[in-house]
């Protein structure tokens, strides 16, 4: 890329001059490179009094997935390779031999890139001081920030010594967490571009309204008529993700699943064949929305909605990146369609539903779906609701409810 992205050209000046750093920006356009770049230049100047002629940790970014540790570690260590001033990267993230990281760690590094949970183990050994630390980074800040997480990430942050750099970036930040990140940053530079992958004309978005039963179905045909190179399909669980990916693999498909429960190194395998053209579509729950980076990725397929509507961004900004176009096409229950619909006022989406042909839903589905999604208190959308005999009798309500069971628990 010859030219800086907005991202960065917002932001390259003021981390170089040591400044705090917020930044909101889409996925895909270059978070990584702006705090990066300026980083690995200031590490170019001698290293603090007490710290030289040993690798300290000077650097420290923390991100909430393995794969994404890994990503940011290969970027790292790519642009240091031919520093005059040699930096040294290292990464520690679970999933792997806690005592081959820590050997990999004897040698001290410049840089650490870690999950928090597995570099809180790493301190409680004594094997990693932080009392060096001149940048702290928060890569994909409001995931790190969350309940989940902000324990974890307030006790590494209470370790690391004051004056000091902060750098928080995401894609998205829920209002909920303004407070706190305010409170870990001092008078930062606040970078927000409003343009969202959602909104953007290289993505071609559609959706299509089918039963849940049917969606696999409709998954392969979608998957045949656009002939992708290579696809990123979207589920709510491990166990879908299982399933899913075996189906597809039934009909001739190179698919594999991607979830928490696989190995760190198959995880790595299926990463790595699919970067490789080697697998076709890789079935993936949300872990991968934060940490994949794939060249060229043509199309993102949610098989299964996002629970927060956020989250749409990340799974859809997988695709058209660095500039390029992509596709994402989202398979929409009826017992989800209001969810859809939240999602696109949340983006502000001019998505259609569309009925592809053999594939209309279940009408006593659809009636069900569109009841329960219904406020309580509300009138019944039939115009005759209400008056006996007109009502659905009881046998009717448990046929339409015991349909739509099936269809949600379907695959």
């Amino acid at each position: 890329m010859a030219e800086p992205t907005a991202v960065q050209s917002a932001s390259l000046q003021a981390v170089l001059e040591g400044r705090d750093l917020w930044v909101c920006a889409p996925t895909g356009s270059g978070k990584t490179l702006a705090y990066a770049l300026p980083l690995l230049q200031r590490l170019q100047s001698p290293a603090p009094l007490g710290a030289r002629g040993a690798h300290c940790v000077r650097v420290l970014v923390l991100v909430p997935t393995r794969e994404l540790a890994l990503q940011v570690f290969e970027v790292l260590r790519e642009l240091a390779r031919d520093l005059p001033v040699p930096v040294k990267v290292n990464t520690v993230f679970g999933g792997v031999s806690l005592q081959a990281q820590l050997r990999a760690l004897r040698g001290g590094t410049d840089i650490m890139v870690a999950t928090p949970g597995r570099l809180l183990d790493v301190m409680a050994r004594h094997a990693l001081p932080l009392d060096r630390v001149q940048s702290l980074v928060l890569d994909e800040a409001d995931r790190l920030l969350e309940h989940g997480f902000s324990e974890e990430v307030q006790a590494i942050v209470a370790r690391v010594p004051q004056p000091g750099q902060r750098l928080f970036l995401s894609a998205t930040f829920a209002p909920a967490l303004d407070a706190l990140a305010s409170s870990l940053l001092h008078q930062p530079l606040r970078v927000e571009l409003s343009e969202a992958p959602a909104l953007q004309a290289d993505i071609a978005q559609s959706a299509f309204l089918v039963d849940a039963g049917m969606r696999t179905r409709l998954l392969r045909q979608v998957l045949a008529q656009h002939a992708w190179s290579r696809t990123l399909v979207f589920v709510a669980t491990q166990f879908a993700a299982e399933i899913v990916a075996d189906k597809l693999r039934k009909t001739g498909v190179r698919a594999e699943p991607l979830h928490g429960r696989l190995s760190q190194g198959k995880r790595s395998q299926v990463l790595a064949d699919f970067k490789a053209g080697r697998i076709g579509v890789v079935v993936a729950t949300d872990l991968a929305a934060r940490g994949i980076d794939i060249a060229e990725l043509p199309a993102v397929v949610n098989y299964d909605l996002p629970r927060s509507a956020q989250d749409y961004t990340h799974r859809i900004g997988r695709t058209a990146r660095a500039g390029l176009a992509g596709e994402a096409v989202s398979l929409v229950t009826p017992a989800m369609r209001a969810h859809w619909t939240l999602i696109s006022k949340r983006h502000g989406l001019d998505v259609a539903l569309a009925i592809a042909p053999g594939f209309e839903p279940a009408p006593d589905a659809t009636t069900v779906a569109a009841s329960l999604a219904a406020p309580l208190g509300a009138a019944p959308a039939d115009p005759h609701g209400g008056r006996k005999g007109l009502r659905p009798s009881k046998k009717d309500k448990l046929r339409a409810a015991a349909a739509l069971a099936a269809a949600a628990q379907a695959v």
